[in-house]
């Protein structure tokens, strides 16, 4: 049985493009997501539902915010 190995340096992998979330949401490009929209937006399907749980994991690296606050 092969198993997949993990891949070290996930976070540098991901094609990520500044400003689309801001975009998506609505939210100007100075101003900081509320956590409330991010949580909102993580439930929805697609990009916008991929992006919104990103957002929140690199939350979590950078605040240590715990992710229901």
């Amino acid at each position: 049985m092969s198993r997949k190995r993990k891949v070290k340096r996930w976070i540098q992998r991901i094609p990520i493009k500044k400003g689309a979330l801001h975009k998506q949401l609505g939210v100007p490009l100075d101003k900081v997501i509320p956590i409330a929209l991010l949580n909102e937006a993580s439930h929805a399907p697609g990009k916008l539902g991929r992006r919104a749980r990103l957002a929140l994991k690199f939350r979590q690296f950078k605040d240590n915010i715990p992710r229901n606050k």
